[in-house]
């Protein structure tokens, strides 16, 4: 990872960050995770950017998730460090008292799908896919389980855990996961003009209205991740994600 992997440009006062791995699908490693992380940090103290837009590089993929060539040389050790770090980039996300909206331009699965539920708001197009799609991979879905009860309850979500699926556009607009559905070419510049609306809202009333959410929603993330490390390690103990992700990029070399 290079911090080429993470673009930052300001239109405006809105500052618009790329995901630019996209060979990978903007999948992310933990170093990638932790560069996105303190760009976050840095967005909450600079006065100038009002608020903040996520996207991904190229028309395939806004984030595929984790790099799978990280994880499959993990095992039981690994999770701990592994958790923190996204920990702290969820954290990060969620605390700076700015907008910030979700240019979804592909494909956002797993983790990557975990952080557009973090966004405030999310704009994405016809052809757009999305889901928890962990357990394919032999990875227990705890925390993206949590996002997704508290946005669409319990029924659907376990259909979803379990199934690994990706929700189409118009199922995704329909169940309010995306709020504006806009064609493919204009979907960066209707977020950056979203984002630009709600940064001309008062900017205390924003930072409050924010501050509760997170009240309402961040205990029991936090207790999410606390119960993913017993669960994760048990998973890698198992040996099957690793297998599993071996398969997969077996299956690729062919």
């Amino acid at each position: 990872m290079t911090e080429d992997d993470v673009l930052v440009r300001h239109d405006g006062g809105v500052a618009v960050l790329t995901l630019n791995r996209p060979a990978s699908l903007n999948a992310w490693d933990m170093a990638m995770q932790d560069t996105v992380r303190r760009r976050f940090l840095e967005f909450a103290e600079d006065d100038r950017t009002k608020a903040v837009v996520i996207t991904g590089a190229g028309d395939r993929a806004f984030c595929a998730g984790q790099d799978l060539a990280e994880t499959q040389r993990f095992g039981p050790e690994h999770v701990d460090a592994w958790l923190d770090n996204f920990r702290s980039l969820y954290r990060a996300v969620l605390e700076i008292d700015k907008p910030v909206v979700a240019a979804i331009n592909g494909v956002a699965a797993g983790s990557g799908y975990q952080l557009t539920l973090l966004c405030d708001v999310r704009v994405a197009h016809p052809g757009v896919r999305m889901g928890q799609t962990e357990v394919t991979s032999g990875i227990p879905s705890i925390t993206g389980m949590y996002l997704t009860m508290g946005a669409l309850g319990r029924s659907r979500t376990l259909e979803l855990m379990m199934s690994g699926r990706l929700m189409e556009a118009d199922e995704l607009k329909e169940i309010g996961l995306v709020h504006h559905l806009v064609p493919q070419g204009d979907v960066l510049d209707t977020a950056v003009k979203v984002a630009g609306q709600l940064a001309e809202q008062p900017s205390v009333a924003i930072a409050l209205t924010k501050q509760r959410y997170r009240d309402l929603i961040t205990p029991g993330l936090w207790e999410a991740f606390e119960a993913a490390r017993s669960i994760d390690r048990k998973a890698w103990a198992s040996g099957q994600p690793q297998q599993v992700m071996r398969d997969f990029f077996a299956t690729r070399k062919r």
